[in-house]
C-alpha cells in the first residue's frame, strides 16, 4: 500500500513525503516532478504552452502509474485530486493524507521559497498569492473527502507532521 500526500501548495507535501519515505525506507514519487522530467521543462512552462487541460491530462497518467505501484510515498500536485479518476487510482491502493494549513502561514511558506511566485503558474489567471485563499477554500472540502486523515501543518515542523502521519497509519504501515 502507498502513503500518498495531497493538499494545497506550500502544505508541504514534498517536503514530508521525502521524511516519510526515508523513515519508513520506501521510495518517494513526486508526481510534479515526474511530469517536469517526461516533459523537461518546469511545470509553469507547461501551462504556459499547452495550457491546464494539456498538464492535467499528463497528471492523470503519472497518476494512473504511479498508483499500480506499491509501498510508495508519493506527493501529488495541489490540484491533483479534482479529478475524480485520479483520486479512485489513488485510494485503490493508498492511504490518503490531506496536509492542511492555515492559508496565512501557507502564503508566507510560498513567498519564501526561492522563486515560487514565479515558478508557480498562476491557477485561475490572477497574481498566485492573490488567489491563494479563494483556490485554497475551493478545494477545501474535496481534500476533506479524498483524505483518510488529515493533519494540520501550520505550526509543526515537517518532522512533526511525519510523525503524525505515522502515529495514523493502518498498523500494517507503519514502520
Amino acid at each position: 500500500m502507498n502513503i500518498v500526500l495531497v493538499g494545497y501548495r506550500c502544505s508541504g507535501k514534498t517536503t514530508v513525503g521525502k521524511i516519510l519515505a526515508y523513515k519508513m525506507g520506501r521510495e518517494f514519487i513526486d508526481t510534479d516532478q515526474v511530469i517536469e522530467e517526461i516533459m523537461s521543462c518546469p511545470i509553469s512552462s507547461i501551462v504556459a504552452q499547452k495550457g491546464w487541460n494539456y498538464f492535467r491530462e499528463i497528471e492523470k497518467k503519472v497518476i494512473r502509474e504511479s498508483s499500480r505501484l506499491n509501498d510508495r510515498v508519493i506527493a501529488t500536485g495541489g490540484g491533483a485530486i479534482l479529478d475524480a479518476e485520479n483520486v479512485t487510482n489513488l485510494r485503490s491502493n493508498a492511504f490518503l493524507i490531506w496536509l492542511d494549513g492555515n492559508s496565512d502561514v501557507m502564503k508566507e511558506r510560498f513567498k519564501s521559497q526561492h522563486g515560487s511566485a514565479h515558478s508557480r503558474p498562476p491557477l485561475t489567471g490572477a497574481d498566485p498569492l492573490e488567489e491563494f485563499d479563494e483556490v485554497m477554500e475551493s478545494r477545501r472540502t474535496v481534500y476533506e473527502k479524498a483524505a483518510h486523515y488529515a493533519v494540520d501543518t501550520s505550526f509543526l515542523t515537517s518532522l512533526e507532521v511525519a510523525d503524525s502521519i505515522m502515529r495514523h497509519l493502518p498498523n500494517g504501515e507503519r514502520a
